[in-house]
């Protein structure tokens, strides 16, 4: 029994000192892997303090301010429709014609009818003029006279009322052709060739992207500094163009729910914006004078939180850091580092703190402007 205690207890000793040989042989080795791991290959930028300007962005929605839906004015049949959806149109072109063979029968009868007052009141200026001559002479009443001269009155208005006429036929026969009143695309052809429209039905629907606005939905906390007037730069999924405007107006009401105010900017005469298109708006509330900015992808994720890599010696240390805005690729910072310190960009993401590292062309390494941005220098011949 003591035998077995006795071997029990040796095996474990050796057992023991076999592991704890082979940690510090593990550990040996790690170190030496450290030790020898070769360089990660980076790009570095140093921190610099820089004016920046304070903004606030949101993204928000395009609207058309001229989308006539154009409609009948008179009860006609359609003759043609000139154009198709999709299809650009200009201020003043033809879009469609109506039948206008009733309108030019009722113009022939009104014609008539002027011309049957003229006559009537041709011949009763030539009765009055005859009577009164005899009235002068006193073969006649003065009466007589001046009965046949309030005849000659009912007529004048009688022909002033059938030209009268004659102008509101004139008037609703040119509004069987339809004209575009602004300039846009056709967003919808409602009615076909033939058929037949009563007064107010709707025909063509036209967008324009003459006159566009965007409302910007900002969150309230910020509501005190928004005012017309202030600089908004606008872009929008559907064209490459930046656009700059200005706040136009300010809805009274913060938006129920989402807490939000409306702010809305204008936009002229960039035809490749899409009314009913999202819209990004970046309103400009301020400068600040200095702010430690860097580019974005110098800032890792790590589960100390967000990180930079400070470089010294030739090694990369981890430092905790606290970010602040984000502009142009650019983020600040705004704890955790200091100003002139030499931070790695590219290769971030694959280190960790204690490692060593090669700049990239190591002759520019000291060589950063005020973005923070490294420009290589060509090395002499």
């Amino acid at each position: 029994m003591q035998k077995n205690i006795r071997f029990f207890f040796i095996v474990l000793l050796s057992t023991l000192i076999i592991a704890c040989g082979a940690k510090d042989a593990a550990s040996d080795k790690s170190e030496a892997d450290k030790k020898n791991a070769k360089p990660t290959l980076v790009t570095v930028t140093q921190v610099k303090n820089q004016a920046v300007e304070t903004s606030e962005e949101t993204i928000g929605t395009l609207e058309g301010l001229t989308n006539p839906t154009l409609s009948a004015e008179v009860a006609a049949r359609v003759v043609k429709i000139h154009v198709n959806t999709g299809e650009a149109v200009k201020q003043g072109q033809l879009i469609a014609t109506l039948d206008a063979s009733d309108f030019g029968m009722q113009r022939n009868e009104a014609q008539a009818e002027v011309a049957r007052i003229e006559a009537l009141l041709s011949n009763q200026v030539k009765t009055v003029e005859r009577n009164q001559a005899l009235v002068n002479k006193k073969f006649i009443s003065q009466n007589a006279v001046d009965n046949e001269v309030a005849q000659q009155s009912v007529l004048k208005e009688q022909l002033v009322g059938a030209k009268a006429r004659v102008g509101s036929i004139n008037h609703s026969s040119s509004k069987t052709k339809i004209y575009a009143p602004a300039s846009g695309n056709v967003e919808k052809k409602l009615v076909d060739d033939g058929e037949f429209v009563k007064v107010g039905d709707p025909i063509i629907m036209i967008v324009s992207k003459q006159h566009l606005r965007a409302h910007l939905p900002f969150p309230e906390y910020i509501a005190a500094k928004l005012k017309p007037g202030l600089e908004v730069r606008l872009t929008s999924p559907t064209s490459e163009t930046i656009v700059k405007s200005t706040i136009h107006d300010l809805k009274p009401m913060i938006v129920e729910g989402s807490r939000t105010v409306d702010v809305i900017a204008d936009i002229l005469g960039s035809p490749d914006w899409q009314p009913g298109a999202s819209v990004t708006g970046t309103v400009v509330l301020g400068e600040q004078a200095a702010a430690m900015m860097v580019p974005e992808q110098s800032v890792v994720l790590r589960p100390a939180g967000e990180v930079v890599y400070v470089v010294r010696n030739n090694k990369a240390y981890q430092a905790v850091v606290k970010t602040g805005s984000h502009q142009n690729g650019l983020v600040e910072l705004v704890s955790g580092v200091n100003e002139n310190d030499t931070i790695v960009v590219d290769g971030a993401g694959f280190l960790t703190d204690d490692t060593a590292i090669k700049i990239a062309d190591a002759s520019a390494g000291a060589n950063i402007d005020k973005a923070g941005n490294q420009h290589n220098k060509k090395s002499a011949p």
